[in-house]
């Protein structure tokens, strides 16, 4: 559990600092900020895919492949491809924007900002993801908050003091460059340009195929429902942000089972028993953050509500599925469960493009029964099986 608890207060900073920094900058600048929020959600999914290849995949081919350099070629290979996708995607915020159902004039310069700030967190989960790997867990810990406490000192303090969007952003995505080359520099040992794509994929099929999904879902699923007008905006955007944070924590569910599944120290039980500890705290942490954050915004109750109850019922299965997908895909078949993962996502895409704003909670909470039904039927054959 301490472990857990490790990785899970890793990506906690790592999410957490955006969030408070989104809600501060709608208070400092323009209250329109926060909508930045959910603008560029579905980025976040391409940093999954990724490091779910050029991390986790890279990673665990050095114990697969016995490819000793793996991670820090992950590394160097994940780097360039971030940039020519965060670069393509930048050259086209105008359009982006635009697709999205949201103003150009009123969001230009901080969806640049996003754009950034999500390719700088892309380097730094590539490189905390080889630390995991390495069992470095308490280093990890470090770079994390230091690496996220200077970007949020930078950019509210920024904020304050010239109360100028353009300025404020340049001078922050100047820090996180300086930052990130410091932490390549001390975390990188040696690269040889020798890396099995196919075989990184293989091993993180499955993650990477949920983040593209996803990517899919809240790209067209979040400009859908934008078009009802700023009262679901308003309302989607709230849900998000006191979820976010304890969506990307449950990474850190995956991330031991993936690490002791790769060194053979798995334990279902022991890993259901943890997971369950932590999916409780977070909904406990939900409740709380919609409670505090409910009178700043002001969303509609009747609407908001239907987002966070179905949330909270996600939570409260997801522990019974994601420990079974991910054990499936290491010891019976990566290509079956990477199909039950796009069966599931076409599913919750299609519902997706359904003309109603409830149309990504819905869709979600369709893939989810879907993946409980299969996961079960199927780790119940493995063990009569095995």
């Amino acid at each position: 559990m301490k472990r857990l608890l490790r990785v899970s207060f890793d990506i906690l900073i790592t999410s957490i600092v955006p969030i408070i920094s989104w809600f501060l900058l709608g208070i400092i600048l323009d209250n329109n900020l926060i909508n930045i929020f959910s603008l560029t959600y579905p980025l976040q999914c391409i940093m999954g895919m990724i490091v779910a290849i050029f991390g986790v995949g890279a990673n665990i081919c050095i114990y697969k492949d016995n490819n000793k350099n793996s991670a820090d070629n992950g590394i160097f290979y994940g780097i360039i491809f971030s940039i020519f996708v965060y670069g393509f995607i930048l050259i086209n915020s105008d359009n982006f924007i635009n697709f999205m159902s949201m103003d150009r004039e009123i969001y230009k310069i901080f969806c640049i900002y996003s754009i950034m700030q999500i390719f700088f967190h892309t380097i730094l989960q590539l490189i905390l993801t080889k630390l995991y790997y390495k069992d470095l867990n308490k280093k990890a810990n470090k770079i994390a908050i230091l690496f996220n406490t200077i970007n949020f000192i930078t950019l509210i303090s920024t904020a304050i003091i010239t109360k100028n969007q353009l300025l404020t952003i340049l001078i922050t995505i100047s820090v996180m460059l300086i930052l990130d080359i410091i932490l390549l520099i001390k975390n990188i040992d040696k690269i040889d340009f020798k890396l099995n794509i196919i075989n990184c994929f293989k091993y993180n099929s499955v993650a990477f195929t949920i983040s593209l999904m996803f990517f899919i879902i809240y790209l067209f699923g979040f400009s859908n429902a934008f078009e009802y007008g700023e009262k679901y905006m308003v309302a989607i955007t709230f849900s998000t942000l006191v979820t976010d944070m304890q969506w990307d924590i449950t990474e850190a569910v995956k991330t031991v089972a993936k690490v002791d599944l790769a060194k053979k120290k798995f334990d279902y039980n022991e890993h259901k028993r943890n997971a369950i500890k932590l999916y409780c705290m977070l909904i406990l942490s939900v409740l709380l953050m919609s409670f505090i954050a409910y009178p700043i915004y002001k969303p509609d109750l009747k609407i908001v509500s239907i987002f966070i109850c179905l949330h909270i019922l996600d939570f409260m299965l997801a522990p019974f599925i994601v420990l079974k997908i991910y054990f499936l895909q290491f010891e019976d078949s990566a290509f079956k469960m990477t199909t039950n993962i796009i069966i599931a996502y076409i599913i919750r895409i299609l519902v997706s493009f359904t003309a109603t704003p409830y149309c990504t909670i819905i869709g979600q909470m369709c893939s989810t029964s879907y993946e409980l039904i299969y996961t079960k039927i199927k780790y119940r054959k493995y063990e009569k099986i095995n």
